[in-house]
Parts: structure tokens; sequence; C-alpha cells
């Protein structure tokens, strides 16, 4: 009897020695097949997306399409919201200067919203103020090309555009008169103006009314009453020197330039007076007038 060191499990029949170590050598060369195909696939498909991968636009090319946008939204700002105006003359010194600039709320008008006494506003001529002031243009045609460019988007002001700046000082169905050295009333209620330019009167030598404003219409003065050619001087004219709401191009809300110069423009106290409103003094006597008469009826007819 021989006998011989045991090595495991039986090999099966017809299988010859080395069959399993030979079998793991295949699936491991064919492991590394794939895995060699599957990273050949992946640079591939790396290579056709880097291909496909759109090339970045040049900042030279972006640039006109990023100044086009500013463009129209300078445009939509200076047609609904707001727009910069330069002050050309001391009409309304020291509020104002000359060369300040202005910004002009153009939004609130399009809710509806009305000129309040006391408010700075920017106003188109209502016919007749600005003859004789000549426009303000350059000798040189390219200069006045990029200006009118300017101010059609809001950035510079325009030359051709006849506006006026004045403080509204009545409204429509208010009357309103300056006797003597003044002071200014507004039905009846003498104004304390102390934004007036040092030196000079409320009537700024021009004495006038009483002037019955009527409706849809405004009483402006410059705050400069010496140098102002406001409603004063046109009352010879259509409208009596009143300015049509419509005309109203918004309300100056604050200087924005020069920086030394910056400051907003706020309604004086002197406008938030009891009273001042038109038929102010009377009209608690008649909203109470007014109540009454139904309550007595009711009173009688409770007694029957």
């Amino acid at each position: 009897m021989v006998i011989g060191a045991r090595s495991g499990a039986p090999e099966p029949d017809g299988e010859p020695s080395g069959n399993a170590d030979g079998r793991h050598a295949e699936d491991g060369d064919a492991l590394r097949a794939s895995e060699s195909d599957a990273a050949e696939e992946s640079d591939s498909e790396a290579s056709a997306g880097a291909k496909k991968a759109p090339k970045q636009r040049s900042f030279w090319k972006e640039l006109p399409i990023l100044v086009g946008i500013a463009l129209i939204l300078a445009l939509v700002i200076k047609t609904f919201f707001v727009q910069a105006f330069s002050i050309p003359s001391g009409s309304m010194e020291n509020t104002l200067q000359v060369g300040d600039r202005v910004l002009v709320d153009k939004l609130t008008p399009w809710f509806g919203s009305e000129p309040e006494r006391g408010e700075v506003v920017v106003f188109k001529d209502p016919g007749g103020w600005l003859n004789d002031e000549p426009a303000q243009r350059s000798n040189n045609a390219f200069v006045r090309g990029v200006q009118d460019v300017f101010s059609f988007i809001g950035l510079m002001p325009s030359s051709d555009e006849k506006d006026l700046i004045k403080r509204v000082i009545a409204v429509g169905g208010d009357t309103v008169e300056c006797q003597g050295s003044g002071p200014v009333k507004v039905n009846g209620i003498a104004l304390d103006e102390p934004y007036i330019f040092p030196g000079n009167t409320p009537c700024g030598e021009k004495p006038f009314g009483p002037v019955k404003v009527p409706d849809g219409r405004i009483w402006v003065m410059g705050d400069h009453r010496a140098n102002s050619l406001d409603s004063r001087f046109h009352m010879d004219q259509p409208g009596g020197g009143t300015v049509p709401v419509g005309n109203v191009v918004g309300r100056a809300f604050v200087v924005a330039w020069p920086i030394g110069d910056w400051a907003t423009l706020p309604v004086p106290d002197t406008f938030d007076q009891k009273g001042l409103a038109a038929g102010g003094p009377l009209a608690p006597t008649l909203a109470g007038a007014a109540l009454a008469v139904p309550a007595v009826w009711w009173v009688r007819k409770r007694r029957r």
C-alpha cells in the first residue's frame, strides 16, 4: 500500500491539472482588457465633449451687447422713473444753484399723483414763458450729436427741451395773493417762506392777486423772487399765469450733483399749516352742517 500526502479535493475527471490556475489567469486578462476598453471609451467621450463645448465669447464681442442693454435700461428709467435735469439760471437760488443737477421723480404721476403746495417741480413751457431764451447748443457737430444721444437716454440734460423749474405755491381751487411787500397768502393764510433768497421780499417787487387758481392748474414761483419770471409775470397770457398739471414732468426730490451741493428737496413746514387747503376755515363748519341736517331729521322722525 502506498500512502500519499493529501492535497485537498480530488480533481474532476477529464480536467487537466492546473486548470483552475489557468482559468483565473484568463479571467484577469479579460478584466484588464475590459478596463482598458472602458478607459479608451471614456477618453473618447471626453475628447468628443471637449470638441462639442462652445467656445467662450471674448470680452470685446460681449461689450456691445452689454452697452446696448445698459442703454435700454437707461432709456426705460428716464422715461418712466427718474430723469436728471440741469439748472440753467438763478431763479431758484439759494435752494438750487446754477449748474446743479437734480433728479426728478417721473413715476408717481403715472399713478395719478398731482403736484402739491411747496414741491419743487419741473414743467414744460405752457407757452410764451421761454420764447426769448435761446437753446444752448454747441457749435461742434460731434458734441451736439453726443449730447443728443445722451439726452435721449437721460444721461444728459437736453438743450432743446424748454423745461422750467419752480416751487408750487398754490394748486387748483386755491386763492393766492401777495400785496405790498408780502407775505404771500394762500386761502388767506400767510406763508412763512425761509427758502426765499436773502434780501428778497415775498412779492419780489411784483405784487399780484388775489388770483383764483383754476382746477387742474398750479401757481408757481421761484425762490429768488427778484430774479424769477414765474406765474406773476405771465398773468396776461392764457391761464392767467397758471401752469397746466399735464405740463408737469415730475417733482425734483434731490440735488445729485455736484457732490458739494447734495441735498434733498422736502416740502417746507409752512405748507403744513392748518386751514391752508382751499376753504379750509369753513370746511369743519360745512361738514358739521352736512351731518346735522340728517341727524335733526332722524330725531324729529323718532318723536312722532
